[in-house]
This record gives structure tokens, sequence and C-alpha cells, in this order.
């Protein structure tokens, strides 16, 4: 049974748990997506099998799925327990993921990283949605910033632990390993997060209003030209970040000759400590700067993925591993800082009841264009580099992925022109 707002008490402290457990829920989420990139070489010389294929397997043989599920579980999640879908999607791909590591054959582990993708579609929109009822509007990119430390969090307990696992046990192993405990998460999630009425942070009821279809959401998003200009910036954003994040270790083993287990040490800490910083500065600065003018959200996205394009070039052409590296701990903070502000736009952007579908949407062109092209797109590209830069074609193919960051930078700040009035636009609606 749902509880109305006047039955509803919430406190700081219930808030703050429910957001932890949702953190940890999106810890898991990516240990469980990431795992895979540490394991590319080992995994394609067992299997025999090309670039393009392993660009294949860590792009589209996640992403599509991911992102085609995402927007029926999402209208789900729109009506239904938001709590209970997520529990569901937990349980789902920490099961495929650990079946990834019974896989004999490339086949096997296709089809389980597609059971990954869809189990993962419950997560992220469902808990952005419930994320934007516990915490209001002037706190709202700090929540999602926190929320998307997980990213980083996630992804460094996969290079740390995966880089370790894989030199001493196999990468079969890996998988069972991370992909097991979030079983018993999933129960957790179940029975200790209350499902609260939509609108409850903001003292607005949204019990009363009929269904809506996907076509009326799909029409109200395109007539949101904010949020049109800031979904392409973000695709294309995440076209570089995923290339990166993907293909980052293997570079790192061509180029500069490092090992799996130093890579996923010093990988692990500058994703983990710096990503989560610059995810959390971001929606700091974003909450402040907001209160005084609300295109600051787009402005901080605009202009970190600008100053962040010299950085991921530096990263990159730096002739040594200790100088790439370096190099590579700002561009990953200001890689980071867009998330938090990008997804308190999106949530702000549309009604009550299309903030989990919203959602979805922006996570399914983000990850088709970002996670489903990017590592493939890198992965074609060293095939086809390879005859005349040989291992170096690696470092090129990152370079031009990298480069994207210039336009999304562009977009973002273009999308600012019209924030104010289409956010109010959806606060009248």
């Amino acid at each position: 049974m749902r509880e109305s707002k006047e039955q509803v008490q919430v406190t700081p402290g219930y808030a703050n748990y429910v957001l932890g457990l949702l953190v940890l829920v999106y810890v898991f989420n990516f240990i469980d997506r990431q795992i895979l990139s540490i394991m590319l070489e080992p995994i394609k010389q067992e299997l025999q099998v090309s670039d393009t294929a392993m660009g294949f397997l860590s792009g589209f043989a996640f992403a599509v799925f991911y992102t085609f599920a995402g927007i029926p579980i999402a209208r789900w999640a729109d009506r239904g327990s938001r709590r209970t879908i997520i529990a569901l999607g937990l349980g789902v791909w920490s099961a495929m993921t650990a079946a990834s590591g019974l896989a004999r054959s490339f086949t096997q582990l296709a089809i389980a990283r597609v059971g990954v993708g869809i189990g993962e579609a419950a997560g992220s929109p469902p808990a952005h949605s419930l994320i934007s009822d516990y915490f209001p509007p002037e706190k709202r990119a700090t929540a999602l910033s926190i929320y998307a430390t997980g990213v980083y969090v996630g992804a460094m307990i996969a290079y740390l632990a995966g880089g370790y696992i894989v030199e001493s046990f196999g990468w079969r192993v890996a998988f069972l390993v991370v992909g097991l405990p979030g079983l018993p998460l999933a129960l957790l999630v179940r029975f200790t997060i209350r499902e609260l009425p939509r609108g409850y942070s903001e003292a607005r009821e949204a019990g009363a209003q009929p269904p809506v279809g996907l076509a009326d959401v799909v029409g109200f998003l395109l007539g949101q030209r904010t949020f049109v200009l800031m979904t392409a910036a973000g695709a294309i954003q995440s076209l570089s970040g995923y290339g990166v994040l993907a293909w980052g270790p293997t570079f790192l083993i061509r180029v500069h000759g490092m090992a799996v287990t130093e890579i996923g040490v010093w990988l692990g800490v500058i994703i983990g400590i710096g990503g989560s910083i610059g995810a959390l500065a971001g929606g700091r600065i974003a909450d402040r700067l907001g209160h005084r003018d609300r295109r600051a959200y787009a402005y901080l996205c605009g202009t970190v993925c600008l100053l962040g394009v010299p950085l991921g070039v530096a990263f990159l052409l730096a002739g040594t591993k200790l100088a790439s590296l370096a190099w590579f701990v700002p561009f990953y903070m200001l890689g980071a800082m867009y998330v938090g502000p990008m997804l308190s736009m999106c949530q702000g952007l549309v009604p009550l009841r299309m903030r989990a579908t919203a959602s979805a949407v922006l996570l399914f062109v983000l990850n088709l264009v970002g996670l489903g092209a990017g590592p493939t797109l890198v992965g074609w590209l060293n095939d086809a580099l390879a005859p005349t830069y040989g291992s170096e074609a690696i470092r090129y193919s990152l370079l031009l992925v990298t480069l994207a960051g210039t336009v999304a930078g562009a977009i973002f700040l273009w999308s600012s022109r019209t924030l104010r009035e289409d956010l109010a636009r959806a606060e009248g609606a």
C-alpha cells in the first residue's frame, strides 16, 4: 500500500541511508560492468578473437540491451515500486555476471553480458527518481553527484580487485567473485528502502495525475530544447569517456608495457578517488551557483568538458607511463564533474511522473552512443590503424574519441540559453 505525504515522515538520517544504499548498489553495478575492461587482453588471448570482437563485447553486446530494456523498465518504475525494480535488476545482473565466469566460448560470454545489460537497465532510472523524492531541488545535484560516485568507486574496485584476481586466479574466478555478493544486497534494498510518494521532496502531489503514455513523454522531452541539447552533449562526451575507460588499461599495456596488476592499482586509485572528488565537486558547485542562476548547471557541464580535452591529449601523447598517469588524474577529475549537474537538469526538466522515463531516455542515448559505440569504435580503429602504427595504433584511436569532448562542451554551453524557460515549463506541467 502506498503512503500519502501526510503519513510519511522521512528523517535526514534515513534519507542519507537510502542514498548510501543506492550508492552501494551503483558500486556493484559498475564493478560488474567495468570488470571486463581489465580482462580484455587475457580473454582475447584465451578465446582467440580480434580487437573488434572485444570492443563489441565491452560495448554493443552490453549497451544495446541495456539501453533498449531501460525505457520499458523506467515506464514501469514511473507507475510501480521503484525499490522492487531496483532489487530485481540487481539480482539479475549479479547472477549473469557470475555466469560470465562459466562461459566456454565467445558467444556464451556475449550472451551473459547481454543478461548483465538487461539487469543493469533496472538500476539508475528508478534510483534517480527515488533520490529526487528524498532530496529537494536545491540539494539534488549534490545528492545525484554522491550517487554518481558509485561509478568511480565501482571502477576502482573493478581495477584493484580485478587486476589482482585476474593475475592470481584467472578471469573466470574474477567474474564469480564480483557477481555473487550482489544477491544478498538485492534483498537489503527490497526490505529496507521505503517507496515515497512522487513529488515528496517538493511538496507536490503526483498521485492524482493520470498515467502518461510513452508517446506523450517523448513528445514532451522533444519539446524541451534544453533536454535535447543536453542529451546530445552527454552522448558525445560519453563516447570519449567510455572509450577511454574501456581501452585505457589496454593502452597502458601496449604502449607503456605495464602489467595488469600495476594498471589495476594506478587506475583504480585515480578513477576511484579522483573521479569521486570530481563528481562531488561538480554537484556542490552546481548547487551553490544554481541558487543565483539556474543556467550554472549547463555552464559547468560545458566548461569542464572543454577543459578536459587538452588534458586527455597530454595523457595519450605522454612519452612515459608516469607522465601519462600524471595527466590522467586531472583529466579524469574534470571528466566526472558534469555528471551530477546533468542528471539534476534531467530530473528538473520533466513533470513528476516522467522522471524515471526521462532518465532512461537520457541513459538510452548516452549509453547507446557512449557505452555502445565508444569501445566498439576504438576497437575498430585499433584494427584499422594497426598495419600503419602497430602497437601504437591504440594511442591514436583514443586520441580521436577524446577530441570529441570539444563538441560536447560547446553543446552544453548552448543548452544554457533555454534552461530557465524549460525548467519553468516542467514545473507548471
